[in-house]
């Protein structure tokens, strides 16, 4: 008899359906976001090592447009809402990406991986630099971000000019994942630099206000960011403590 081994140093979800490691069906979250149609976004806050990254990877397999996802989800409990199957897996572009390798003992150092992070996500949607659906100017836009020459007011920019792009290529709305929002925050509270840090966060979520562009998006992290809130101006917003992750 086979016994599924325990996952463990991974958060991929296809990698541990694929390779049929131990899963605790957590698919209800699906269920649980969609349910309220009038929230574009959500902040999911948990504390660390309560699976939120790969409950992210899980959205994102489950909603992605160039994936199908069918067999990963099979005998789980999403699959049984055939609703939610029909009208959502695999139907629209998503942004995925997690911040929190962005930290460094200064602003440049941290401002250093946060472009590297953008890098990444330019280089896995560089098909958009073939799309006859997009701009010059977004173009040459987005080839600073991943050659990582962009600006600070560019880096602001990015995911807002992202967005724009995926939608304006597969004419759909855009599902944004963001995972571990607040790392950067912690780190620069940290080591002195709060405040610069503070103003680029709140430039790249600025892309959270332009619901138009989003279908919807999901942000996790350990830390509700009160004080001087990253999401100010926000509509639809909804906040889940230590609920469905």
């Amino acid at each position: 008899m086979y016994i599924a081994g325990i996952p463990v140093g991974t958060s991929d979800f296809a990698e541990i359906r694929r390779e049929k490691f131990y899963y605790i069906d957590k698919t209800a979250l699906i269920e649980e976001l969609l349910k309220t149609r009038g929230t574009k976004a959500t902040l999911v806050t948990r504390p660390r090592r309560f699976g939120k990254t790969l409950n992210m990877n899980m959205l994102s397999e489950f909603f992605d447009i160039r994936k199908d996802s069918r067999d990963l989800f099979q005998g789980l409990y999403i699959s049984e809402n055939k609703e939610i199957c029909n009208n959502w897996q695999n139907q629209y572009p998503v942004l995925f990406l997690t911040f929190k390798s962005v930290d460094g003992l200064s602003f440049d150092s941290a401002m250093e991986k946060l472009k590297i992070v953008i890098s990444d996500i330019c280089v896995e949607h560089y098909y958009l630099l073939d799309s006859s659906k997009v701009n010059e100017v977004q173009k040459e836009h987005f080839r600073r971000l991943a050659n990582k020459s962009s600006s600070i007011g560019e880096t602001q920019n990015s995911l807002l000019a992202l967005v724009k792009m995926l939608e304006s290529h597969y004419g759909k709305t855009v599902i944004l994942l963001i995972d571990e929002y607040d790392v950067p925050l912690a780190k620069a509270s940290e080591n002195g630099y709060y405040k610069e840090m503070l103003d680029v966060i709140k430039g790249i979520m600025q892309v959270i206000k332009n619901n138009n562009l989003l279908k919807i998006a999901v942000i996790t992290g350990c830390l509700r960011i009160a004080k001087e809130s990253i999401f100010t101006g926000m509509n639809n917003f909804d906040t889940f403590l230590y609920r469905c992750l």
